[in-house]
């Protein structure tokens, strides 16, 4: 039983070694975070990283230029963030790893904003000279990577912000354009006629990079073909094809079909009176699609006449449905690898004007084209406004159109079918919802449309000879890049191996131009090392205005050749080309920097985009990637999964999580999420984040709290420590290995959860719970006391140092509290190496056993407390009943009332009293919770027999005493 506790004598608080810091419970990161990001400025701590890296290895990741149009989104924060947790974690490792940020400043997007400005005030873009329409793109460009720049700094991401990059840097066009003359010059860039997505509101093309697709309705028709040259009794048959863009017929040039798939002739024996397909008319579908084909064309019954077989497919000449109305010319049958029976009538409908598989197909077929006496040439059907061309039969000299300026639909899918209805052309018409390409721009659809643009080769021999293509090289490349994660190669890879040769021109006005000269007579491109010198010459000196400014382009070309005798080529980059030379003007002869980076990382959509520019301009001019890994990220969705929309109201915006939360919170979310998959993100989602920061803040407090009272003279040997600090050093020594292997693979999510577990199981749940006793009342001399703090000084130097490219905020404020001065910060430091000699796999084994124990005593503890049998765990005196003789023998040199935070306890053996506490995930360990015999210690609340026996201090017990002594001759030295 306890005896009847007496009052103190007085109160001990003030003797004891309670937990003192200024590192405040709440956190109130909004409002600290801007003072560091001040201090970061005034210490110039990108300056100063740079000179403490001096002469280490470098590792360089370049960045991949966000768009200067815009604030931030939660993408762009989960990209930055990612590049801070890589650039920082190397730094930190022992590595020189500069960070150069930059921005993409040209193309359609900054062009269409100032064009709506424009058009709000009443004006008109062609009544402004270039130049001045340029310039104007250029200050909005500049005003918006201000305010990018900040936003990111606000993110935390250490970088050379005061000397950035921008694609529309005089330098930076004048690079750009010198890559370009490159390929001119390899005769890699050629003007060709090809079928390429057209944007009738931009009036331009575009890349797949600026297609979005999005869910259309379209017009969908059956078309008879009828058989001009075939067998007797396909003569007057008609083959059958199904398309959804009726637009196109007036392009058709011919039909293609596979081998692969079975074809019969049918006849039509019944069918409405009203129909346009008649008992009698016979027609060509493939089987597995004819039913299809039927109902559409409301066919009641047919009869299945023959099969028809490939090699007879491949003799037929067709008429155009509308020979009679002026589309006079064979349509020959060509065998298709593209033609599927998934859908359609397995005929396809070809023109070549229209499509890349057009296009591939007829162009192919070019020898038996001339055979047939058939014009080989790709139509131009389409003009850049959507209409017809004025030669084309019927709908040209009408102005049809195929969209209006707006995007909206035109008149030349009706026009088109009800000529085909006239002509007899039609078996079936309806209508179908799917994804077609739109701009991601004006959100227009696009159409596939053939006009002349620059090209860049992909399989054109280069020096090396046949085997020596961009292609080639860029596929090698790929092979020789290091992939995170490693999923990326074949997505890559495929593009790469499927691409058709790259569109780089674009018919806008703001960004580098495509300047070369084309010799009216012969068509080449000049090739002369003067005047491309000249050009780089006066960018550097005007950037790319100088290419506007003269419109005959004579100050070029000089004295050696007439203005009047070459084309001028006013076409701009595509702004990926832009974006694929950065390595060249931001890497290339920047002493800070090296060629090639060892990291380029953006989202998983950049495999088409950046990633694919940058290998292609890069291969193309110098023979290799311009990277040694690339590294992707998924994309930001909402809590369900959901792409973030203002219609779902489910956006998340950086801007306001750091308002609400801090940086580090969006850090730490970023962190912890598997990044090669979507991340998701939501109010729940940051609730928990915030949750585990606080946590983490609370351990980090507890001990920079704790080491409040550490001296250097405190410190103890390793040798000379107790078990429990050695086995927390072993600890350590494997969460180390996991955080370097973590940061080494960029695994950040692995680091911070080694760390996060280490730190609320191991510590806060174990370690600093059991030792809190030592640290607060043992003697000043305490062997016990002093080792751990010294472990709690290993440890938080390990892990705010480990935790600082994760939140930087937070561990800079903790670090400036245990080292505080004007020139110092956490991340000016490197890791901290874990020693060898802390690794003690035996010490871990035998605690993994008393851990175990202690998790029986601390269950059936927590019954008698929530029974109101006992109030605190110092009042228990447990009996632990262990039937394995290996575990009572780990427990024979530890003391298990201070492992359990009881006031005693006892192990015994035998058999365990009926109705004693256990786990079933604990076998054989049995306990019986007691109360605690004796008096509750004034000083450090332990119920013991040996209060009363000291007689100095009646109301202490003998460790609390001398505790009291030695605190009494501090104070008075």
């Amino acid at each position: 039983m306890n005896d009847t506790v007496t009052a103190p004598t007085r109160d001990y608080s003030e003797t004891l070694f309670l937990p003192k810091t200024d590192f405040a419970m709440r956190a109130e990161l909004p409002k600290r975070e801007p003072d560091l990001l001040a201090r970061w400025s005034k210490m110039g701590l990108y300056q100063r990283l740079r000179l403490s890296a001096a002469g280490r290895p470098k590792f360089v990741l370049h960045d991949g230029p966000p768009y200067a149009n815009g604030h931030l989104h939660i993408g762009h924060a989960v990209n930055k963030i990612l590049k801070d947790l890589v650039i920082r974690s190397k730094q930190m490792a022992g590595f020189d790893s500069p960070y150069v940020p930059g921005w993409d400043c040209h193309g359609l997007p900054i062009e269409w904003r100032i064009e709506e400005e424009y058009r709000a005030a009443g004006k008109n873009k062609d009544e402004v000279p270039t130049v001045d329409f340029r310039r104007e793109c250029r200050a909005y460009a500049d005003k918006w990577v201000g305010i990018q720049s900040e936003e990111f700094q606000r993110l935390g991401v250490v970088g050379d912000w005061g000397r950035p990059y921008k694609t529309m840097d005089f330098r930076s066009e004048a690079v750009i354009v010198g890559e370009l003359l490159k390929f001119a010059t390899s005769s890699q860039l050629y003007r060709g006629s090809k079928p390429v997505m057209w944007s009738i509101v931009e009036k331009t093309a575009l890349a797949e990079a600026e297609v979005e697709y999005q869910e259309h309705t379209s017009h969908t028709i059956f078309v008879k073909f009828p058989v001009l040259v075939g067998s007797d009794d396909l003569k007057g048959a008609s083959v059958v094809i199904w398309t959804t863009t009726p637009w196109t017929i007036p392009g058709n040039r011919a039909v293609a079909y596979s081998p692969t798939i079975s074809y019969g002739l049918y006849e039509v024996t019944a069918a409405p009176d009203d129909n346009w397909s008649k008992p009698g008319d016979r027609i060509l579908l493939a089987d597995d699609l004819a039913e299809t084909a039927f109902k559409a064309g409301r066919i009641e019954d047919v009869k299945r006449v023959r099969s028809v077989e490939a090699a007879e497919l491949a003799k037929l000449v067709l008429n155009h449905p509308l020979h009679a109305q002026g589309f006079a010319f064979k349509v020959p049958v060509l065998l298709g690898d593209f033609v599927t029976a998934d859908t359609g009538t397995g005929f396809v409908h070809v023109a070549p004007g229209h499509g890349a598989d057009d296009y591939g197909l007829w162009t192919k077929s070019r020898p038996y084209l001339v055979s047939l006496g058939i014009d080989a040439d790709v139509p131009h059907t389409v003009q850049p406004d959507g209409s017809y061309f004025p030669n084309v039969p019927v709908f040209g000299p009408a102005g049809v159109r195929v969209l209006d300026e707006k995007g909206k639909e035109g008149q030349a899918n009706k026009a088109v079918i009800d000529a085909l209805i006239a002509a007899n052309g039609l078996l079936g018409r309806g209508r179908l919802r799917h994804q077609y390409p739109h701009s991601w721009r004006s959100k227009a659809p696009l159409i596939f449309r053939n006009t002349p643009q620059w090209f860049i080769a992909m399989d054109r021999e280069l020096e090396g000879g046949v085997a020596d293509t961009l292609r080639a090289r860029a596929l090698k490349a790929i092979s020789d890049t290091d992939f995170y994660p490693p999923q990326g190669e074949n997505r890559l890879r495929g593009m790469i191996e499927a691409r058709p040769d790259w569109v780089i021109s674009r018919q806008r006005a703001w960004g580098v131009p495509i300047a070369v000269f084309v010799n009216k007579k012969t068509g080449e491109v000049l090739k002369d090392e003067a005047v491309n010198a000249r050009i780089v010459k006066a960018f550097e000196a005007e950037g790319a205005d100088a290419w506007f400014s003269d419109t005959t382009g004579a100050r070029f070309l000089g004295n050696d050749y007439a203005a009047e005798d070459f084309e001028k080529v006013d076409d701009i980059l595509d702004v990926w080309f832009d974006s694929g030379s950065t390595h060249a003007f931001v890497l290339e002869g920047d002493p800070e920097l090296k060629w090639p980076a060892d990291m380029y990382l953006e989202g998983s959509d950049q495999h088409r985009g950046w990633f694919h520019s940058s290998l292609l301009e890069a291969c193309g001019t110098r023979g290799r990637a311009p990277y040694d890994s690339l590294l992707t990220h998924g994309f930001a969705l909402d809590e369900q999964g959901r792409k973030m929309s203002k219609s779902l109201g489910n956006v998340v915006s950086p801007q306001d999580v750091i308002k609400q939360s801090g940086a580090d919170i969006l850090r730490l979310w970023v962190a912890a999420s598997d990044y090669s998959d979507d991340l998701r993100i939501g109010a729940e989602i940051l609730k928990t984040s915030v949750d585990t920061y606080r946590k983490l803040r609370n351990t980090l407090r507890w001990m920079l709290g704790a080491l409040g009272h550490f001296r250097e003279s405190d410190r103890v040997e390793l040798k000379d420590m107790p078990e429990l600090e050695r086995l927390m050093l072993h600890r350590l020594w494997e969460v180390g290995q996991a955080v370097r292997e973590g940061y080494d693979g960029y695994d950040f999510k692995r680091v911070f959860a080694a760390i996060m577990q280490f730190a609320t199981a191991d510590l806060s749940a174990f370690y600093f719970d059991v030792r809190k006793d030592a640290l607060y009342c043992d003697p000043i001399s305490s062997v016990k006391r002093r080792a751990a703090l010294t472990v709690i000084d290993i440890l938080f130097d390990r892990i705010i140092r480990w935790l600082a490219p994760l939140i930087p905020f937070t561990t800079e404020e903790a670090w400036l509290l245990r080292h505080p001065g004007e020139d110092v910060s956490v991340h000016l430091e490197t890791f901290a190496e874990v020693s060898d000699s802390w690794r003690n796999d035996e010490l871990e084994e035998k605690w993994e056993k008393v851990r175990r124990v202690r998790r029986v005593v601390t269950g059936a503890l927590e019954i008698e407390r929530a029974a109101k049998r006992m109030g605190s765990s110092l009042e228990a005196a447990p009996v632990v009943y262990i039937d394995d003789a290996a575990l009572r023998s780990a427990l024979a040199d530890v003391d298990l009332a201070e492992v359990c935070i009881t006031s005693d306890a006892k192990v015994a053996n035998g058999a365990a009293p009926a109705g004693a506490f256990t786990l079933d995930d604990a076998p054989g360990i049995a306990v019986e919770p007691r109360l605690a015999e004796g008096r509750k210690c004034a000083r450090s609340w332990k119920i013991s027999p040996e209060v009363g026996r000291d007689p100095e201090f009646p109301d202490l017990t003998l460790r609390d005493a001398e505790a009291m002594r030695e605190w009494q001759a501090a104070q008075a030295a």
